[in-house]
């Protein structure tokens, strides 16, 4: 079994950061325009952002390579430097006379300081090949490479910082004026709207190797209004996106197209899905490795659904290694202030860092980028694993799968009865189809499990597939039921000994096992006692089982873990009507734990 993901999971809001620090923005784009160019409209967007807030007009930046520092206003200082590109060791390469522009702007905030860095970086000529598994190549590093970083400085260790560093304006002005890239995609601060024409590129671009970002696709509701939901929900979900993700909106006409490419990542219903790069299309399991967003909690709370999403990008562009232009960018050095004419002596002012100070900074980065590039293989590494362990296990079900069927039918020899023969016969398409992809499928396939009913409100179990792990939970529930039919055949027979639980702890041979610790007798007195939470459980039931038609189902089985996780609610009757109800599917039912 593969291990269970939930990127949209609840956390607090400086979650991504270390040892209590705030969570920065970092954006990375390239660009085809000149490097002069390109600095010229940061400077150009920097200056109208200083000047909006009240700040003197900085003069115009030194062509010369060098550094200065600027004090436009009132606590707020503006460095500039520029200069050659590093030679540094790997995962750097030779910058052949490629060069750098910087700004950093630092203004006052509420408990801290608040920093802007934009940083420009353009390779004069192809450099040599980067090493395995490093980021850019001879191509791009001829681009001009922007980045733009936004981070909170709390004045004092005792100082709670704050969560998330919102996207600075001057990244989403950047973005609008700018024609920013990733790979083959065009970044945008807004998301674009996808017609049936823009489909094919839409694939190549989640499907191309060079991708560094993650690329958010949305569906439109079926009833809604294109412009009305891109403008509503659309863009409001994806604020915290801008640099962060190439976003995209897939109209009415274009979603099905998409959907017939690709078969297991569909995105459909008003869902947002993230896809990241290293997209699979021929593998069913690589879909569980892109989150979705459902609908029903996009509606619930747009504000609080923006946030989510925004988690596994901001974390991927926080641990992602820079590229080799950027990488080559010296640490900064921190420039002499221009003398004053009143206030302290010159001697009292602190002066640029040693040289020594210098050194041990870019020793520090080098190995920051190392690092980053470590993580980056790893996590490359335990996709494959990941990929190469749900295509091991499928085929280890497939073979269990023919045992089962096999041992069945040398069972008929002596003359199995009806409820053996449809077991049989549900094993056998069992075989032949597998387990099913996601929730719908196994609604639909109940009627495999002849002895179990599903009495339950399909909506919820529906509710799943928007889920991240909802294709693992879906087999996990599959294995779940396959046991419980196993059970109730041998339970009608008078030859279980014992409720479920038992079954799964001395489960008979030839039969599917299903984990013990996942299959509960019952809920506990607290539940029990508290009426609401009883109610809850309170679940539909044949009228032959009970005339109220409502019965508590406290027996459920574990398919998954954590506070939300899915549960499966049943009835056993088979001492009664020889069946099992299953009366609920879906996310954990409320106790002591999700109150």
């Amino acid at each position: 079994m593969t291990p269970e993901h939930t990127p949209f999971k609840e956390q607090p809001p400086d979650a991504l950061g270390r040892f209590g620090q705030s969570v920065p923005y970092r954006m990375t784009v390239a660009s085809t325009g000149p490097h002069q160019d390109v600095v010229a409209l940061a400077d150009q967007l920097l200056t109208a952002w200083l000047k909006q807030e009240g700040c003197e007009e900085p003069p115009p930046a030194a062509v010369t390579p060098g550094a200065e520092r600027l004090r436009p206003g009132t606590r707020v200082l503006l460095d500039r430097d520029n200069g050659p590109l590093a030679e540094g060791p790997p995962p750097q390469s030779p910058a052949h006379g490629g060069r750098y522009t910087r700004r950093r702007l630092r203004t006052p905030v509420p408990h801290g300081t608040h920093q802007l860095t934009v940083t420009i970086a353009t390779a004069a000529s192809a450099s040599a090949p980067p090493p395995a598994g490093s980021e850019g190549s001879t191509v791009a590093d001829r681009q001009t490479w922007i980045r733009v970083e936004a981070e909170h400085l709390p004045t004092g260790a005792g100082v709670r910082p704050v969560g998330r560093v919102p996207v600075p304006d001057v990244a989403r002005s950047l973005l609008a004026l700018l024609d920013a890239t990733d790979g083959p995609a065009v970044v945008g601060p807004l998301p674009r709207l996808v017609t049936p024409a823009g489909v094919d590129t839409l694939i190549d671009e989640l499907c191309d190797p060079e991708r560094r970002l993650p690329t958010v696709v949305a569906s439109v509701p079926p009833a809604a209004s294109v412009e009305a939901w891109l403008a509503e929900t659309a863009r409001p979900l994806m604020r915290h996106l801008s640099g962060l993700a190439v976003l995209y909106v897939l109209d009415h006409a274009a979603l099905p197209l998409f959907n017939v490419a690709l078969e297991y990542h569909k995105v459909y219903g008003g869902a947002v899905r993230t896809y990241l790069p290293e997209v699979d299309p021929a593998s069913r399991h690589d879909g569980a490795r892109h989150p979705v967003m459902p609908r029903h909690r996009i509606e619930e709370d747009v504000r609080r659904a923006a946030s989510l999403i925004a988690r596994e990008p901001r974390r991927a562009a926080a641990e992602l290694p820079v590229p080799v232009p950027l990488a080559a960018v010296p640490v900064f050095r921190v420039p002499p202030e221009p003398k004053r004419t009143t206030g302290a002596s010159p001697s009292a002012r602190p002066g640029p860092p040693e040289a020594t100070d210098l050194a041990e900074h870019q020793v520090r980065a080098d190995e920051l980028q190392r690092v980053r590039h470590s993580l980056y293989r790893s996590r490359r590494r335990e996709h494959r694993l990941l990929a190469e362990n749900d295509e091991q296990y499928a085929a280890l079900r497939h073979v269990s799968a023919q045992v089962r069927v096999l041992s069945g039918r040398l069972c008929t020899v002596a003359g199995p009865d009806a409820v053996d023969r449809a077991r049989l016969a549900a094993d056998a398409r069992a075989e032949e189809d597998g387990a099913p992809a996601n929730f719908g499928e196994l609604v639909g396939r109940f009627r495999e499990f002849p002895l179990l009913e599903f009495t339950g409100d399909q909506k919820e179990a529906l509710a799943l597939d928007g889920q991240c792990s909802g294709a693992g939970w879906a087999r996990l529930a599959w294995e779940g039921l396959t046991a419980l039919q196993e059970y109730a055949a041998a339970a009608v027979r008078g030859e279980a000994h014992g409720d479920f639980k038992q079954w799964c702890e001395h489960t008979p041979a030839g039969c599917h096992h299903f984990p013990p610790r996942k299959a509960v007798r019952g809920e506990s007195r607290t539940v029990e006692s508290h009426a609401k939470w009883k109610r809850e459980r309170m679940l539909p039931v044949p009228e032959c089982v009970d005339s109220s038609r409502r019965a508590f189902m406290g027996a459920h089985l574990r398919i998954g873990g954590g506070r939300t996780a899915p549960r499966l609610h049943y009835l056993d009757d088979c001492s009664g009507s020889g069946r099992i109800y299953v009366g609920y599917i879906g996310l954990h039912l409320t106790n002591t734990r999700t109150n």
